[in-house]
């Protein structure tokens, strides 16, 4: 099974890929130089087999690797950062 995580800046997502179908989104609002995470879906069939975590994973690696910051007002989103703390660092407090 492949994993293939991409952002499709129309619908305003990240994208994840399960050898070539369309498996999952995480959903944002773009703020400024912030993304706002609000929702996180995994199709039915794909649940169960570490999609939603490969497609947060993923995401945050790409907001790493060109400098952003989130704010993680999806519940998926902020557990899986307060499991991984190392991507603590990419999330701003919203006032």
């Amino acid at each position: 099974m492949s994993f293939l995580v991409e952002e499709n800046p129309a619908k305003h997502r990240f994208e994840i890929l399960v050898d070539g179908a369309l498996a999952g989104f995480t959903a944002y609002i773009p703020r400024g130089e912030l993304l706002v995470f609000t929702h996180t879906e995994v199709d039915e069939r794909f649940q169960n087999m570490g999609v939603g975590s490969a497609l947060i994973r993923g995401t945050l690696d790409q907001i790493r690797e060109r400098g952003g910051r989130l704010v993680a007002k999806c519940p998926f989103v902020a557990a899986f950062i307060e499991r991984h703390p190392e991507y603590a660092d990419l999330v701003v407090a919203e006032s």
